[in-house]
């Protein structure tokens, strides 16, 4: 499983018909926000359809294309490059001819897989999110052992308390920490 290091956007022009292509990777669930954001960009755009994968979560939208033409081939190209935690949205401007149901299909298709040859991946790895509370004099061996970009937020009180993203090898050499474990997440390492 991999997502995108930042937002792309790519335009081609298809019988007329202008495609315009972002690719953004999501972390938080904001992509209504987004989609908004560029709708309002491109108020006399014919359709605005989109697709994304965000966990377990999969969703397209043909926004007034015919069924099946565009938002699910958006979707189809994320899942296929295995993509997770990334949104695609393709603007359409209306050319003047109509492509057919299978001509729509494609260009949706190449719209997204031409912004792809452009992105950066960023592979994910499975981890944990986890709470670990430990005296003052061990900070040094822990912050050795999770490393300082993995900590999410520390408190100094009686005893420091990291929040940090581990991997499973990792979080067997904090176990004599804590073995506290919040929920499972994802930890993001470059390729």
């Amino acid at each position: 499983m991999k997502t995108i290091s930042n937002k792309k956007m790519n335009e081609i022009i298809i019988k007329n018909s202008r495609f315009i292509c972002y690719l953004i990777p999501i972390e938080q669930d904001n992509v209504d926000d987004i989609i908004n954001e560029i709708r309002y960009e491109h108020l006399k755009a014919t359709h605005v359809c989109y697709a994304y994968i965000f966990d377990e979560v999969k969703h397209s939208s043909d926004d007034g294309e015919p069924s099946g033409t565009a938002g699910l081939p958006i979707l189809n190209v994320l899942e296929k490059e295995e993509l997770n935690y990334v949104l695609a949205v393709v603007v359409r401007y209306f050319g003047g001819i109509k492509l057919g149901a299978g001509g729509l299909v494609r260009a949706y298709t190449k719209s997204v897989t031409e912004t792809l040859k452009n992105v950066t991946y960023v592979k994910l790895i499975p981890g944990y999110k986890i709470s670990i509370t430990f005296a003052y004099e061990n900070e040094k061996d822990v912050l050795y052992i999770v490393g300082e970009n993995s900590v999410l937020d520390k408190k100094y009180l009686e005893n420091i308390t990291y929040i940090c993203y581990v991997d499973i090898d990792t979080l067997e050499k904090l176990s004599r920490y804590s073995p506290d474990v919040l929920e499972k997440c994802n930890i993001k390492e470059l390729n």
